[in-house]
């Protein structure tokens, strides 16, 4: 897992909303991989892969790491640098419309993620986990929970560091892949049929009030 590289220009949170820049920074997490195998990946025109390989390059997302000759031409091998997260105070001053980009390229390759996980069996394990946790806060208990999922981050940074020093110990003895996902937004007015157990039913907002939901997944 690399370390996170932390977003506190606007200007760059805008540059990352493109659906496809997100999928190419996920596919080479932890992986090196050239344009045309990008392509073939995400099922993409070439061109357009490249393109954006370039752009997520020269704003410091990804690294050129390798070059191999390839019938009279060069294929170019790249890697992720680290894992963008932008930063509460650039978020803030993003347009919506940005937003709204973002968060549909990301809640897209969330779910897609998990799903593959679950097919897989990546949520057999006893103590696997997933919720959906409704709340009702004021602003200073929304602001807690922000502040809440900031410091569980560090925590698993700090268990991941933890484990990778006993893997280099054990030769690498018992190592699995884990995913979390983390989420806190405002509730739709209404709960979904599919979301809601059985026994809740939707309810009409009320006005001047938010209804707030913190969600935590881990695989």
């Amino acid at each position: 897992m690399k370390p996170y590289h932390d977003i506190t220009d606007p200007a760059l949170a805008k540059a990352l909303a493109h659906p496809l820049r997100t999928r190419i920074l996920a596919a080479l997490e932890g992986q090196t991989a050239s344009p045309s195998e990008l392509a073939s990946k995400l099922d993409a025109p070439l061109g357009v892969v490249s393109y954006h390989v370039r752009r997520l390059e020269a704003l410091g997302f990804l690294k050129l790491v390798k070059r191999v000759p390839r019938r009279g031409a060069v294929e170019h091998y790249y890697s992720a640098i680290g894992r963008p997260r932008i930063t509460n105070a650039a978020w803030g001053k993003l347009p919506a419309i940005v937003k709204h980009a973002s968060i549909k390229a990301a809640v897209d390759q969330v779910g897609a993620y998990v799903a593959a996980g679950a097919a897989e069996g990546g949520f057999n394990a006893a103590d696997a986990h997933i919720t959906r946790s409704p709340v009702t806060v004021d602003d200073t208990g929304w602001h807690a929970l922000a502040r809440e999922l900031d410091n569980l981050l560090a925590r698993i940074a700090k268990i991941e560091s933890a484990s990778k020093a006993r893997l280099a110990r054990s030769n690498h003895a018992d190592e699995q892949e884990a995913t979390m996902v983390l989420m806190l937004f405002h509730s739709p007015s209404e709960v979904p049929q599919e979301a809601a157990p059985s026994h809740h039913q939707p309810r009409p907002s009320t006005a001047g009030r938010r209804r707030r939901t913190a969600m935590g997944e881990s695989a």
